[in-house]
């Protein structure tokens, strides 16, 4: 079956107001977020999401598997972002300059210096980062990113900018891995029009511009499919702007220029014929 996801749109203190019009343009309150989810509710195991912001998100971490069942959800949150438009100087924050100790983090998180503990990378479209549960981020503002997460929302604030909502520093400096460092992802050349963009041990993305492929999706390996700017049909079917679609069985792939992103779990390519 080849299904339709939902967009939910979230406002967020640090979203914007002047989305691309490919996502409706300028809107009355900060839109930070679009999510994509089932009609009926259903936790698939990855969450595709758009981003769009116009001040740094807070400096926050994500809890591993085991953390998150510990403490009653299904996994953790491993994500990747994908950067579509960047303002001039725009930049992500992910990972430590140099290892500190847990005491070093909190007494920086409570003092606001943890901000300027993160590796600051500028950025631009095209560039791709994988972000292990664990690992202290936060994203800067002028950013349109796509974002693609294992299917778990819990985030631990360390620090928020000055903005009033709640953190949650004994939770977040225990997630943390305090001697992280992360670069930049390597595009992977995969042959027959694909690429890989983002991979890590939880789920891969990968770009295709092949002007025909046969993916072979399946109940137990299903497929995230996210177009871009161009036309796109899988099995006959429009999968026209900003949308997100999920295949879990076979789907023949046509596209007139631009781009396919395809997201599934694991790092093993689904096969194409």
């Amino acid at each position: 079956m080849l299904m339709r996801l939902r967009e939910r749109r979230v406002f967020k203190p640090w979203g914007r107001t002047d989305t691309p019009e490919r996502f409706g343009g300028e809107t009355s309150e900060p839109l930070g977020e679009i999510w994509f989810q089932r009609e009926d509710g259903q936790a698939d195991p990855l969450l595709i999401k758009y981003l769009f912001t116009s001040a740094r998100l807070s400096v926050q971490v994500h809890p591993d598997d085991a953390a998150a069942r510990e403490a009653g959800h299904a996994r953790g949150k491993d994500e990747a972002w994908l950067v579509l438009d960047a303002d001039p100087g725009a930049s992500i924050g992910i990972g430590l300059k140099e290892p500190v100790t847990s005491e070093e983090l909190r007494a920086a998180a409570l003092g606001g210096s943890i901000a300027e503990m993160l590796d600051w990378r500028a950025v631009e479209p095209g560039d791709a980062y994988y972000s292990p549960a664990g690992t202290l981020h936060s994203i800067g503002g002028g950013l349109t990113l796509l974002e693609v997460q294992q299917n778990c929302d819990v985030t631990y604030r360390l620090y928020d900018f000055g903005r009033p909502r709640e953190l949650h520093l004994a939770e977040g400096v225990a997630a943390a891995r305090t001697d992280a460092t992360i670069g930049k992802s390597i595009e992977r050349n995969l042959g027959n029009g694909r690429s890989i963009i983002a991979q890590g041990p939880k789920f891969t993305v990968e770009r295709c511009r092949a002007a025909t492929i046969r993916l072979r999706a399946s109940e137990t390996k299903p497929l995230w499919l996210i177009p871009q700017d161009a036309p796109v049909t899988a099995n006959g079917t429009p999968l026209g702007g900003a949308s997100v679609w999920i295949a879990d069985e076979p789907v023949d792939v046509e596209m007139k220029g631009g781009e396919l992103l395809i997201a599934y779990e694991g790092t093993s390519p689904p096969d194409a014929g």
